[in-house]
Formats: C-alpha cells, sequence, structure tokens
C-alpha cells in the first residue's frame, strides 16, 4: 500500500510540541528515529491494576465510567510516570469508549470483557450501525477525552503524554462477535462472506477511532499508537486487502498534524501477534511499529529494512520471573533493538495485573542505565 503524502494541519499553538515543552522528550526523539543519551522506556497497560493507587482509586466504579470522567482519567494515566519514571504516560483509556461516543450499547463484564447490547453479524446490521455518522474530534460527545488529556498534560511537564485508540479490526471483531473471542470466526466469516459489509464496518470504525485519537492528539498528546489486539488472528492476505486501508483510514485522521517547525506527530502502529504483516503495520501510515515478544527485534527491524523505529518487546510474562531472567532478557532486548534507527524500550504486550510494581521501576532503571553505557561507549 502506498499512502499518498499527508497534507500538513497545523497543531494548536498551546500543544507541548508547538511550544516545544516535549520536541526534545527522549520518547519523541526516538520516534523520529534519532537516539539519545537516555533510552526511553514506558510500558502498554502501565496505568491500571498493578498498581495498588490504582485499585483503591477505582472501588465502586465501573470501567467505562471511570475512563470517562475527566479527573479520574488524568490521576489514573499520571500515577505510573510517578511511581516508575517512565518516559511517557499513556492515555488511560479502554477500546471501546469510541464506541461508547459513538452510540454503541456496551459494558465491561467483570470477568467476560466488552459485551455489546446487540452484535453486528448480517449486512442489515452493518447497515444499521454505519447509519451513525461517527463523532468528529471537536464534536461535544469527545469533550471528556479532550479534557482528560488536558488535565494529564498540565501535571506531566515535558514528560509526553501518547494518545491510544483501537485499530478498525479489533473493533469490529468485537462488534461481530458481540464479546471478546479466542478466533474471532464470526468476523471473519463475515469479512469473506460479504466483504463489501465488512468494508463499510471497517471504514466506519476507522473513523470512529480515528477521530478518538486525533481528539487526543488536538488536546495535547505529543503521540499516538494505534492498537490492534486481534489481528494476529489474520492471515497476511487477509490482512493487507481487508483490514489494512481501514488501518491506514484511522492514522489518516492523525497524519500530518504538525509543530511550527514542520515535524509531525508521530504515529505508532502496534498489532499482537502481527510478525507477518510488520511492513503492512508500517505501510498503513505509521513512523514506529510496535513489536510483540514472539519475534527478536533485530529480526523485526531487519524485515522493516532496518529502516523503522521499533518498540518493545519484552516478554511480559518474565516480569514475574527472577530478577537475573528478567533483566538477562531485558538486556538481550535492548541489545537487539540497537539494529534500528532508534528503539523504544516497552513490553511486548501489557502489564500483566498481578505484576509486582517494584520489578517495574527496576526495570525502568535498568534500561536507562544500559542506555547510558551505550551512549558513553559511543563517544
Amino acid at each position: 500500500m502506498t499512502l499518498p503524502p499527508a497534507s500538513p494541519r497545523p497543531l494548536p499553538a498551546e500543544h507541548p510540541l508547538s511550544t516545544g515543552w516535549t520536541a526534545s522528550a527522549p520518547l519523541v526523539q526516538a520516534y523520529r528515529g534519532v537516539r539519545g543519551v537516555r533510552l526511553p522506556v514506558w510500558f502498554m497497560r502501565q496505568a491500571g491494576r498493578s498498581l495498588p493507587e490504582y485499585r483503591a482509586l477505582r472501588t465502586g466504579m465501573g470501567m467505562l465510567d471511570t475512563c470517562l470522567d475527566p479527573a479520574l482519567a488524568a490521576e489514573i494515566t499520571l500515577q505510573p510516570v510517578r511511581r516508575h519514571g517512565v518516559d511517557a504516560a499513556i492515555f488511560f483509556s479502554d477500546i471501546v469508549i469510541p464506541l461508547r461516543l459513538a452510540g454503541v450499547g456496551v459494558e465491561i463484564a467483570a470477568g467476560t470483557g466488552p459485551v455489546f447490547d446487540h452484535a453486528v453479524r448480517t449486512p442489515a446490521d452493518v447497515d444499521a450501525l454505519v447509519t451513525t455518522t461517527p463523532p468528529r474530534a471537536d464534536d461535544a460527545v469527545l469533550a471528556p477525552i479532550r479534557e482528560a488529556v488536558q488535565r494529564t498534560v498540565a501535571e506531566l511537564g515535558n514528560t509526553p503524554l501518547i494518545g491510544f485508540a483501537g485499530a478498525p479490526f479489533t473493533l469490529a471483531a468485537y462488534l461481530v462477535e458481540g464479546r471478546p473471542s479466542r478466533d474471532h470466526l464470526a468476523a471473519r466469516r463475515l469479512m469473506h462472506a460479504d466483504p463489501e459489509a465488512w468494508a463499510r464496518l471497517l471504514a466506519w470504525c476507522a473513523d470512529v477511532t480515528g477521530a478518538f485519537l486525533r481528539a487526543q492528539i488536538l488536546a495535547g498528546a505529543s503521540a499516538g499508537q494505534l492498537f490492534d489486539s486481534w489481528a494476529g488472528s489474520l492471515a497476511r492476505a487477509d490482512y493487507a486487502q481487508h483490514v489494512a486501508p481501514a488501518s491506514a483510514g484511522a492514522l489518516a485522521h492523525a497524519r500530518g498534524l504538525s509543530a511550527p517547525d514542520g515535524t509531525t506527530v508521530p504515529l505508532v502502529h502496534f498489532g499482537l501477534g502481527t510478525a507477518q504483516f510488520l511492513t503492512e503495520l508500517k505501510d498503513a501510515g505509521a513512523d514506529v511499529v510496535g513489536v510483540d515478544y514472539r519475534l527478536p527485534l533485530d529480526e523485526a527491524s531487519r524485515r522493516l529494512g532496518d529502516a523503522v523505529p521499533l518498540q518493545g518487546n519484552i516478554d511480559p510474562a518474565l516480569l514475574a520471573a527472577p530478577w537475573p531472567v528478567l533483566e538477562a532478557h531485558a538486556r538481550d532486548v535492548v541489545r537487539r533493538g540497537r539494529s534500528a534507527p532508534a528503539h523504544v524500550v516497552n513490553l511486548g504486550h501489557g502489564v500483566p495485573p498481578d505484576t509486582d510494581p517494584v520489578v517495574l521501576t527496576r526495570l525502568v532503571t535498568l534500561v536507562h542505565e544500559l542506555g547510558a553505557d551505550a551512549a558513553a561507549t559511543a563517544q
């Protein structure tokens, strides 16, 4: 897929990239392919169930209600930055929030995950859904998201905030299945049984989640990440034909947003189990490709021509291993990440809820030490 050049669209004058407040942050520089003295690190799902302060704050609150409370969402986003000293905050939200804001009936069931009032199984179901116009980034329905981002950015200083949105396939898979699924058979069945209905559904999801991501960036996020939880269930050819155009459509909502110096907001594309189509993730319009724990970073970089900044890919399972095992693994990840133009250390998926927060803090310290050692050696 070859995308047309993104038309430059100016960020607000008060945006942290416009003012220069986060422009030189190690994470932003790495996302732009520049290696600095500090090796940046943050963790997917760093805000949430692994933190006792999060559990105390969430008492009596439903997940989706928490995400839509600007004060709570901002505080939860900030908690891991204060505790761990990570190099970025990731906006606290849920993949299905943009669907809720678009009028879809969905709740998070304890022990299950997202459960929808109605599954979208037929072309008629698709037609009924897509008659709903997706919210625009500046619509009133997204006001809680914009306020939460603004509150967060006001507290972060020069630490950048990363905007977060689920990729169209993951949203569509939830809608078609009506709840979490292991194999997404119903979604893949619709994809092949009625490609036109599937394309309409994916295009609608792309606009819903793209506007959600754009709203966060315009409100102050210094980068954006499109997260595809379930694309790994697809064959490469199916992803390229039936999904990649919608992912490109979602990212297009944020592509080209630029600071006064002409630099654009960097975009990250991550998919779980997507090692077979990393190039498609990049070609959808991303500046950075996230790599899960299944593929060594040097091999991922090779597949991308050693020309793309990478993010990843410590195995989350090893967070519970003895420290020497985790340390050796982290050192290997950092070593392999040197094959890429730049590297942001992360997990190959999210932080497990039973992770000891002390381990995460210790891991951040280790990564920063390894980055400083490498920079000193290079001098």
